[in-house]
């Protein structure tokens, strides 16, 4: 029996395709190299005729004609212009689109053209412009694609407007292609406008708020270069602010004077009075219910009053603070007060404390100083009703560079605290506190991170008597040493446990992420607080648990080991808040 012709035919197209895979529709097969098969499959209709569709002659040359065109087209965004398309009747009744894609087009000569104020010989304009074209994104040998081609000039057109050329636009731009040769000529076309400085603010939709509030968030100075970066910091900074629900922030690039184009600041304020309730547990403070006030329009001003009540088993807290608006140098200012009782590791207490305080953030810096007054009562299970008052003097550095905030990988936090008190200044006794933490994030294998952590602290003073239990050091519980109840670490006072003068822990967690948000953690922790140094001696805890990551960060749940309390313990943190 001879060999048909047809099947003859496709047989010497499948040899010269290579590795190549079949999509059938009902009626159609497509044939086609596996890496433009799903490209072509997921655009071409005409793959889903019915199986019963039979397809006479005339109606197999307007399905080729069609193919040709619709897959040619599809084909040239993805670099080839010189394809063969065949079809073919198949041994089943159906019909067979060939496709041979052809000799792939790359990119052979860059040409990138600049006109208008960037192109002047002044300044760094030489080296930027130098410095964009060395970062075109589509280079010579690269393939080419149309998509790729459309990113390269919109990033090209982005990194000039980006920085004093708010106006630049693309006039021209061609990409001529050789089929014979396969290879693509781009040229490309940017008038970059003249220089843009920031001139001054237009705001609008303001109501309860004036013009002052806006510009207390350091806007843009009259004169200063245009940059993009500068305009999104601006409107990040205001949109962060409980004043305004919604900010925008622009500038007229078609201003007929770019030297001093208005900033316009377009606002819509937020509800200045909310109402929230929340609930909560922690194998810390126990099960927990509060609720708080919030005005950002307090006494008639800008100033945004926080407060609330918070009830937990071991701890209950009334508050009130009441932060200004940053000043023109963007310190931020508050004042506040707090009554709280706790009774926890055997230790009751009863503090009341107001106080001010002022923050400097500088980029991954923040410098805080805070002047407090507080008196608390103690009355600890088995020992003697005690009472102390300072006026302490505080002072916290951070330093914060990490990948994410909510969920870093990669990064580290530094915090450094000094405070004390003295007794020619309303304080029971003259006393001293260093504090220290640092800690660290490790991208290891996929996207596990290990993450290590050490704190220390010391009080000097005479004795911890007369020091308030924030100048000491407890530590236990969850994210502190786990494996022992919260604040169970330190000194004994009849059956419980107070703040002692020293402190040190340290800790190690891997933390594999396997299904999605969800992770497996291991940990060992070490650490203790104590009065004596020649005392001092440092609790183990490991164990391990899950890890979730929610829209707030990860949330841990422990089973963690106390090697001294040889004892296993849940430990725990969730909240949920409407």
């Amino acid at each position: 029996m001879p060999f048909p012709h047809c099947a003859l035919r496709l047989l010497l197209v499948l040899i010269a395709l290579g590795p190549v895979g079949a999509w059938a529709g009902p009626g159609v097969t497509l044939v086609a190299p596996d890496e433009l098969r799903t490209l072509l499959v997921k655009h071409l209709d005409f793959l889903d005729r019915p199986a019963d569709a039979a397809l006479d002659e005339g109606g197999r040359v307007a399905l080729l004609r069609r193919a040709r065109k619709e897959i040619g087209e599809i084909l040239a965004t993805e670099g080839y212009f010189s394809p063969s398309i065949e079809g073919e009747p198949g041994p089943d009744g159906s019909y067979r689109i060939v496709v041979l894609p052809g000799q792939r087009t790359r990119i052979g000569r860059v040409e990138i053209g600049v006109v208008g104020d960037l192109a002047r010989d002044e300044g760094d304009r030489a080296a930027r412009l130098t410095a964009l074209k060395a970062g075109w994104g589509l280079p010579v040998g690269q393939p080419f694609r149309q998509a790729d081609w459309g990113a390269a000039k919109q990033r090209l057109l982005d990194a000039i407007a980006s920085r004093d050329h708010a106006a630049a636009a693309i006039i021209d731009s061609q990409a001529v292609i050789d089929p014979v040769s396969a290879e693509a000529v781009l040229t490309v076309q940017v008038d970059s406008g003249p220089a843009f400085r920031f001139g001054p603010l237009a705001v609008s939709g303001l109501v309860d708020y004036d013009r002052a509030l806006i510009e207390r968030y350091r806007p843009p100075a009259p004169g200063e270069p245009y940059s993009q970066e500068r305009l999104l910091a601006f409107q990040t900074a205001l949109q962060n602010t409980s004043y305004f629900a919604s900010v925008v922030v622009e500038i007229d690039r078609h201003s007929a004077a770019p030297d001093a184009a208005q900033v316009h600041v377009q606002v819509t304020e937020a509800k200045p009075r909310r109402l929230g309730f929340g609930l909560g547990a922690s194998s810390n403070t126990g099960y927990r219910v509060e609720t708080s006030y919030r005005d950002a329009h307090f006494l008639g001003e800008p100033y945004n009053l926080v407060s609330g009540l918070r009830i937990e088993q071991r701890r209950q807290l009334g508050y009130m603070d009441v932060f200004l608006p940053p000043t023109r140098q963007g310190y931020l200012d508050s004042v506040g007060g707090l009554a709280e009782h706790t009774n926890i590791a055997g230790l009751q207490t009863r503090r009341q404390s107001v106080g001010v305080v002022r923050t400097i953030p500088r980029g991954k810096i923040e410098n805080r100083f805070a002047l407090n007054y507080q008196h608390e009562v103690l009355l600890p299970d088995g020992s003697q009703r005690t009472s102390r008052s300072a006026l302490t003097a505080n002072w916290s550095w951070t330093h914060r560079s990490v990948d994410s905030l909510l969920d870093p990988h990669r990064g580290h936090v530094f915090n450094v605290q000094v405070g004390g008190a003295s007794q020619a200044l309303l304080s029971d006794r003259n006393f001293a506190r260093f504090y220290g933490r640092y800690q660290r994030f490790v991208p290891a294998v996929g996207r596990d991170v290990l993450i290590v952590r050490a704190e220390g602290g010391v009080t000097v003073a005479e004795s911890r008597e007369g020091v308030p239990q924030d100048f000491l050091f407890r530590t236990g519980g969850a994210q502190t040493v786990r494996g022992y109840a919260y604040q169970s670490l330190g000194v004994q006072d009849g059956n419980a446990t107070v703040g002692g003068r020293y402190l040190a822990v340290t800790s190690a967690e891997y933390v594999h992420w396997r299904w999605g948000d969800w992770g497996i953690a291991t940990f060992i922790d070490a650490g203790n607080a104590n009065d004596e140094r020649k005392l001092f001696k440092l609790n183990l805890g490991y164990g391990l648990g899950p890890r979730w990551r929610s829209p707030a960060g990860p949330i841990a749940v422990d089973l963690a080991y106390g090697q001294s309390d040889r004892r296993v313990r849940l430990q725990f943190a969730v909240a949920i808040a409407f």
